[in-house]
């Protein structure tokens, strides 16, 4: 590395020497020649305060054109977006393999296609024949779709250049993507960082909406650097079991909706089917009341969902262990509970096997289905059915209260819309009962005595 020079400059005049003296050689004066600190080499190459274009600002309060949303023909891939395609969005979806996102993408781009927008459909792990084979089998043979089967981000982006932007842009996946700039194979950390950087900038400058597929790891987050998530728009994650028949697309991250919107889908022979009414799907078989079964209306997004929750004590010989088991629900959260009812209630479940499951595979996060599971265990405990009209929804905490959650109007309303007659939760509900017949309920303790009261 070369050494920097000393540079002098007169405090007067602001002539430059490469040498101290007394007396400035340009004004005359004494004593005004200071040493300025020395620039290293690496700091003048990467001086990035000179040297570049000046950029436009623009008033936040100037009237501009908004940007209009794309209707995907898909309803529920709408709500869980948020109302549609954004131009120029980029959006980031991710599932376990086989569940089904290629199908859906292929037919939002088949929608697309054949409402009058240009759709490009790249596939990057299968074949043009490939998808054309699948395309058949869903019946959208005759879409007007541009299908092509690349892997260089150099020949999409230049290829794309030469054509009108496309209203929908589909990358199938980001990991089989690869820039020749950058070393490491395709789905490497700088490969999957540097490819989706070059088509989220294309998606910015031409309003076309981008969605790049992503893999997924073991334990179901998005694989790659997580800085991918941050890069993109809207981060949807696309959920369910194989062997059940729905599905559900999750929105985990978006810049122009609400979170944790879902839209629920039937995977069918003929593709995915959207289910308009989630709450049925998830509330079928519940002719009979048994023992351990309770309803819980859950929030997703602005969509409350009806959901069923299943619970089974099993009494052990004494001297033998306990299992815990939970499907679709936090198995901390039902140590927490299972705490509270035998120190607050005085409940036994220590010589007990304890079984808790979500029917249909559904997950649940919202903290107000404490007292739906309260009451399924309460109800197999003391092997009596709850009343097969009734919802039960509430926060409990470690005192035994059971506390006010949010939206209780609306979870009240979709469960009168439904059928349901009554409802179990808070001493006090904002936006009141709206035609259901509710009761309020202060501590854990008064949940107990109704349902081993039959009440």
């Amino acid at each position: 590395m070369a050494k920097p020079k000393r540079r002098y400059v007169c405090q007067s005049c602001g002539s430059v020497t490469h040498r101290w003296q007394g007396q400035c050689a340009d004004c005359g004066e004494w004593n005004t020649l200071s040493e300025e600190a020395p620039a290293t080499v690496f700091s003048a190459k990467h001086d990035l305060s000179s040297g570049g274009r000046a950029i436009r600002f623009e008033p936040l309060d100037a009237p501009g054109e908004v940007p209009k949303r794309r209707s995907t023909g898909i309803a529920e891939l709408d709500r869980a977006l948020g109302g549609g395609l954004v131009p120029g969005s980029a959006i980031l979806m991710g599932g376990d393999p086989g569940i089904g996102k290629s199908t859906l993408l292929l037919q939002a781009a088949a929608s697309v296609a054949k409402a009058g927008g240009t759709a490009v459909y790249i596939s990057g792990e299968e074949a043009a024949g490939q998808v054309r084979l699948r395309a058949e089998r869903l019946g959208l043979a005759n879409a007007p779709i541009q299908l092509a089967a690349a892997t260089s981000v150099r020949d999409i982006l230049t290829t794309l250049g030469q054509m009108d932007a496309p209203a929908l842009l589909v990358i199938d996946s980001i990991q089989t993507m690869h820039s020749d700039t950058i070393e490491g194979a395709p789905g490497t950390v700088s490969q999957v960082r540097g490819c989706a950087f070059e088509l989220i900038r294309y998606a910015k400058e031409t309003n076309a909406a981008l969605v790049l597929v992503g893999h997924v790891t073991k334990d179901g987050s998005i694989a790659g650097p997580r800085v991918l998530e941050h890069m993109v728009d809207v981060v949807m994650s696309f959920e369910g079991e194989r062997s059940h028949q729905y599905r559900i697309l999750r929105s985990l991250k978006n810049r122009f909706g609400p979170v944790d919107e879902i839209g629920v889908f039937a995977m069918e022979g003929q593709g995915l089917r959207e289910v308009g009414n989630p709450s049925m799907l998830f509330l079928s078989g519940r002719e009979n009341p048994v023992p351990g079964s309770s309803v819980f209306p859950a929030m997703e997004g602005t969509r409350p969902v009806l959901v069923e929750v299943q619970a089974l004590i099993v009494r052990l010989a004494s001297g033998a262990t306990p299992r815990r088991a939970v499907v679709g629900w936090d198995n901390g959260r039902m140590a927490m509970l299972l705490a509270v009812l035998e120190a607050r209630c005085g409940l036994n479940f220590s010589s007990c096997e304890v079984y808790l499951n979500v029917a249909g595979g559904y997950r649940l996060t919202d903290p107000a289905a404490d007292l739906a599971v309260a009451a399924a265990l309460v109800s197999a405990l003391a092997d009596k059915p709850l009343p097969a009209d009734a919802v039960w929804f509430g926060e409990v905490s470690l005192a035994g209260e059971i506390r006010p959650v949010a939206h209780g109007g609306i979870r009240l309303r979709e469960a009168a819309k439904l059928g349901f007659g009554s409802a179990f939760g808070p001493a006090e509900v904002p936006g009141g009962s709206d035609g259901s017949r509710y009761r309020g309920l202060a501590l854990l303790p008064n949940l107990v005595d109704r349902i081993m009261g039959g009440a």
